[in-house]
């Protein structure tokens, strides 16, 4: 089997790392690939939006499936010009990326087909904005329609920084043309859990749940990150929330797209609030979120390529996925002053030395490799994971593994999973 993982992050680390593991003699490409992923796959010097040349090798080589990471590709429908080859590929068409590519398309989808979310007011200019703000009360959420990296949510407290905000989008454009229309909605109190289930068009099979933090700093402050740490299980849901999940979310999204006529085959994730009310959408992602792929790969108990390639063919044949029992948990590990500039470029020591800690494994993010070495050339660095007999024991691995691993401008939370511990008693 020879099999294609587009991307260079972690999670395209966590992926090849998986089909390694669990289907060692799979001819496994990756591009365009990593330090890291070229520990396990053969790294392919093309990049995630050349569709055209990414169609040309998978073709040429005689790929049999085809496994996309990130979103950017998929927004520029790679699904589709994959299938019109005949190609065997795992994820959404163009027009299904649409619930991650535009949040004012997903909005719209769910308050169409019912799928619980928070009122929102769509925005082109500062006065609508500032007036939706005022109609939803401060705090408030921004956020551009189009995709920003997840660094396109901002959250305001008061007017002054909701001005800066609408400075941000509408007189800087930092977001360009994903910034041209600006999501408002009313900021919701709960716990934020992440929902991933794979599709094949018609069911879902979901993943353990799992927690991503998304805050820079300790206690969920400072700005928002593409997520800085992650555990499975979330540890604050229960099994009939988890039901309710299933049908009035995850369910309900796959039977609405269907019924639009752009049927969703890949990864759904759904990021939850869990509220007084009930679960809340706040956003639809469409491949595996980043870092939480990380630490549920890690308990997955399934051979990704078979798995994959049903979801490609349209029929997994089944209802569930085998999980290991226990937890996992992941660390990142940035470069001081993420997510702004934070390119370091300084060498990093202990990667090695972390991965001899029992039930670690650690994935590359923003690493690269100068003279042999490799150095924190991106804003998430590193990816420290560890499996453990419970939540607590997963996070002290993965901190334990962590401390040895150093680099002068090194950030870290140090509160990942706390919160959760702190209730005593960790659920689903």
């Amino acid at each position: 089997m020879r099999v294609l993982v587009i991307g260079n992050g972690g999670r395209e680390h966590a992926i090849c790392w998986l089909i390694r593991e669990r289907a060692p003699a799979a001819e496994l490409y990756c591009a365009p690939g990593s330090p890291g992923t070229g520990e396990c796959a053969e790294s392919v010097a093309i990049d995630v939006s050349d569709i055209e040349g990414l169609r040309r090798f998978a073709a040429g080589r005689g790929i049999d499936l085809t496994v996309v990471g990130p979103e950017l590709p998929l927004s520029l429908g790679i699904v589709d010009a994959f299938r019109e080859r005949g190609l065997r590929i795992f994820g959404p068409s163009r027009a299904a990326a649409r619930l991650e590519s535009s949040k004012v398309f997903a909005k719209e989808f769910m308050q169409r087909h019912g799928v619980p979310t928070s009122e929102f007011v769509v925005a082109g200019d500062r006065d609508t904005a500032r007036r939706a703000a005022a109609r939803f009360g401060l705090p408030a959420v921004l956020k551009a329609d189009g995709l920003a990296a997840g660094k396109g949510v901002l959250i305001v407290s008061s007017p002054e920084e909701l001005e800066a905000a609408l400075d941000i989008f509408f007189v800087d454009r930092r977001f360009g043309a994903a910034g041209a229309r600006v999501l408002i909605e009313p900021f919701v109190l709960g716990e934020e859990v992440s929902f991933i289930g794979l599709c094949d068009g018609r069911r879902v099979l979901p993943l353990a749940t799992s927690k991503d933090y998304k805050r820079i700093g300790d206690d969920d402050t400072g700005p928002n990150t593409g997520g800085m740490g992650a555990h499975s299980p979330a540890g604050i849901v229960t099994r009939e929330q988890v039901k309710a999940i299933m049908t009035d979310v995850m369910e309900r999204t796959v039977a609405g797209m269907a019924a639009d006529g752009t049927p969703f085959s890949g990864v759904l994730y759904a990021g939850l609030m869990m509220t007084p009310d009930g679960p809340r959408v706040l956003e639809f992602n469409v491949r595996l979120g980043d870092p939480e792929a990380q630490a549920l790969l890690l308990r997955l108990e399934e051979d990704p390529v078979d798995l994959f390639a049903a979801g490609a063919d349209g029929d997994f044949g089944r209802s569930t996925l085998a999980f290991r029992p226990g937890a996992s948990a992941c660390l990142v590990l940035a470069n001081r002053g993420y997510p702004g500039r934070a390119a370091s470029g300084d060498p990093i020591e202990g990667i090695e030395e972390a991965r001899e800690h029992e039930g670690v494994v650690v994935f590359h993010a923003g690493a690269g490799r100068r003279d042999g070495q490799v150095i924190a050339a991106g804003g998430r660095v590193l990816n420290v994971c560890a499996v453990g007999g419970d939540l607590s024991q997963a996070l002290a691995r993965a901190y334990g593994a962590a401390a040895r691993i150093h680099w002068p401008a090194r950030a870290m939370r140090s509160d990942i999973g706390r919160r959760v511990l702190e209730t005593g008693e960790v659920l689903l």
